[in-house]
């Protein structure tokens, strides 16, 4: 089995050494920065259950670290990575803070006289996603049906009802009550200080990250990212974007409102078609290589590799770590960032975590960018919001954040595996893809040839009191009929029923005509 934190492997362990492997991997990871000073480690039962090994192996290799001093704790404290010898923590920074690594360049200060953001290029309408390639206007489609549908299973919406209220209220007492008055002022574009500095060493334990405080932009959501950079690079004269095919609907109407054309590149079973790349004509391609979306698949080592070396020739890739917090029946997927971090620009957010509603993002660009992002930045909204800022960085130093994680990803897990099962049962004959992980998965039709359009499909879906997302929503080229479900915001039993409802409509579904067929 295998960890979120630290993306360990026990599978790698060497027989009968097993403590002294995670003693390892874990002084290695204090010794690079992963594990900075006042970082909490998992519980042993909970990182014992992660790993599915006995309790007692973790006990004994946190018994090695106490041994070295490189952790400490008490009974009811919980155990953490202990400070330097003689370093005490930096006046007004908290326990934990990450050092900055030895060479790592601060970010450029915001010039003054930052001329405000451009206009919409010409053509673009004022309001609402343009149409591209002809597709409809998926900004606004879904929302209308949305407001008809009894269950709504758009991809992309979590579980708001587990949003952790508790959690988050006492984490905002304790910011006010110790906040200071500059704390809620204008305050750095790039964002809160000790936000980027607990997204650092989260990052790093959680998605194998390497970055500095000082690398980070906090911005509203992976949108506003995506926004900032096709502004930075429209100006620097970039005009074309790679996109996966299929892929997000969403991401590529952002890029093209700011100014990039999308070039669709094909996905398979493997991932992105990296060497379609060339043929693209684009020297950016935005990726979602540990969950692509809408098929689900990871992008394979094999393709990995071959990314890297299309970056590493003049190529900048922008990693969309689309929620990737959600894994049941994989390994983690370290993202792509911590292998070149001067070409990737890696985006994330806490949507899936918590809310969309947060508006509570990050964008780790490469450092010949950063400076014209803050730019733009500052120049868009002067910095997001101070409050929501503090609170999320309190709850990722005091563990609430990962707590609540691993209570959704169960909860997921479930729904997921309710949705699959009555899948199967009432629909045979569908092919689905992408249950590993994430919070939607995708059904094809490979046994039903002909099968109708797939709108007109979710068309008659909706009818039947289900909002499902046809795949040719997601797509440029054409290719066969599928369905995006989503699953995260709905219990088993509703699941189920969704199902049900589903596999009657596809089961009476007109077939087209077949190619040489009689009329």
């Amino acid at each position: 089995m295998d960890s979120d934190f630290l993306q360990l492997r026990a599978a790698l362990a060497p027989p009968r050494a097993m403590a002294t492997w995670l003693a390892g991997e874990l002084r290695a990871a204090i010794a690079d920065g992963r594990l900075p000073p006042g970082t909490a480690l998992p519980a042993t039962r909970v990182l014992a259950a992660d790993l599915g090994i006995s309790r007692g192996v973790v006990v004994e290799a946190y018994q090695r670290l106490r041994d070295e001093a490189l952790i400490s704790g008490r009974p009811g404290a919980g155990t953490r990575v202990a400070p330097l010898a003689g370093t005490p923590p930096a006046p007004g920074r908290p326990a934990g803070a990450g050092v900055t690594p030895a060479g790592r360049p601060s970010a450029t200060a915001v010039p003054s006289g930052v001329p405000p953001p451009g206009v919409p290029p010409p053509g673009v309408p004022a309001s609402g996603w343009p149409p591209v390639d002809g597709r409809p206007d998926f900004g606004q489609l879904p929302l209308r049906w949305r407001s008809r549908s009894g269950i709504d299973m758009s991809p992309g919406v979590p579980d708001l009802s587990a949003f952790p209220r508790a959690a988050w209220l006492r984490a905002e007492r304790a910011v006010l009550a110790r906040a200071s008055a500059a704390d809620l002022g204008y305050g750095d574009p790039r964002g809160s200080d000790r936000l980027r500095t607990e997204l650092a060493g989260w990052l790093a334990r959680t998605r194998g990250l390497r970055a500095a405080p000082d690398d980070i932009i906090v911005v509203n959501g992976v949108a506003q990212a995506l926004a900032l950079l096709a502004r930075v690079l429209v100006s620097r004269g970039t005009d074309r974007v790679a996109v996966e095919d299929p892929g997000s609907s969403g991401a590529t109407g952002e890029l093209a409102y700011w100014g990039l054309k999308p070039a669709p590149v094909a996905v398979d079973e493997h991932g992105l078609r990296v060497d379609r790349l060339a043929a693209s004509g684009a020297g950016v391609a935005l990726v979602t290589p540990a969950h692509q979306f809408p098929t689900g698949v990871v992008l394979a080592p094999h393709r990995r590799g071959e990314l890297l070396a299309w970056a590493a020739a003049g190529g900048l890739v922008i990693e969309d770590d689309y929620d990737a917090e959600y894994r049941y029946d994989r390994a983690p997927v370290p993202a792509l960032h911590a292998s070149a971090p001067d070409r990737i620009a890696y985006a994330g957010s806490t949507s899936k975590a918590l809310a969309p509603g947060m508006r509570l993002g990050w964008l780790i660009p490469p450092p010949g960018l950063r400076p014209d992002l803050i730019a733009a930045k500052h120049a868009s909204d002067l910095g997001s919001p101070a409050l929501p800022q503090m609170v999320l960085a309190q709850m990722i130093a005091n563990g609430d954040l990962e707590r609540h994680v691993r209570l959704v990803r169960g909860r997921q897990r479930d729904r997921r595996d309710a949705l699959l099962a009555a899948l199967r049962e009432h629909l045979p004959q569908a092919r689905v893809q992408g249950v590993a992980a994430g919070l939607h998965l995708l059904i094809t039709f490979p046994g039903l040839a002909g099968l109708a359009e797939d709108t007109d499909l979710a068309s008659e879906i909706h009818r039947a009191g289900v909002l499902v997302h046809p795949l040719s929503w997601h797509r440029h080229d054409p290719g066969p009929p599928g369905l995006v479900l989503g699953y995260a915001a709905h219990t088993p039993d509703q699941l189920r029923d969704a199902a049900r409802r589903i596999a009657s409509v596809v089961r009476r579904a007109p077939r087209a005509p077949q190619a040489g067929s009689p009329r």
